[in-house]
């Protein structure tokens, strides 16, 4: 045992035993950038029009980013607060976009559980959260519901 064992991990997740269905929380927010999006496009291969043309005359005005980068950066901010430490594997997604999300956008999310089911073994819970993204209006953009594996507490084993 270490000497460091009873101080608390700063940002770690909440262990299974320790989320209630219903329970909500929101996540940081974070503003979309032209080089946010430039890099993810070059990253993923992602080089429609839509999103390499500044020029381009679709149905939305302004610079389109891909859903998958505003998933993506979602996850992210959820990975640095809620599963951080705990998640120990992603299970299935259901996604639907619900409105564009532009260049200089601010995002960020609400994550309800809505389900928790301990695994007959090892310390361990399936577990769905909804989670709903917004813009900096406040105007829901993508929902999407989320399953993940989520460690249990060491202290409960």
């Amino acid at each position: 045992m270490s000497a460091f064992d009873s101080i608390p991990q700063l940002g770690r997740g909440a262990y299974w035993q320790e989320l209630v269905v219903g329970q909500k929380g929101k996540t940081w927010r974070r503003t979309v950038t032209e080089a946010d999006l430039v890099n993810f496009i070059s990253a993923t291969g992602m080089v429609e029009v839509l999103f390499t043309d500044a020029t381009y005359q679709g149905a939305v005005k302004g610079r389109l980013v891909p859903g998958a980068l505003t998933y993506s950066f979602i996850e992210g901010l959820i990975f640095q607060s809620a599963i951080q430490g705990v998640g120990l594997a992603l299970l299935d997604v259901h996604m639907k976009v619900v409105a564009p999300v532009l260049v200089n956008d601010t995002i960020w999310a609400v994550l309800e559980t809505t389900d928790i089911r301990p695994t007959s073994k090892g310390n361990r819970a399936i577990v769905k959260w909804d989670v709903t993204i917004y813009n900096q209006d406040e105007k829901v953009v993508m929902t999407y519901e989320v399953t993940r594996m989520v460690a249990g507490d060491p202290a409960r084993a």
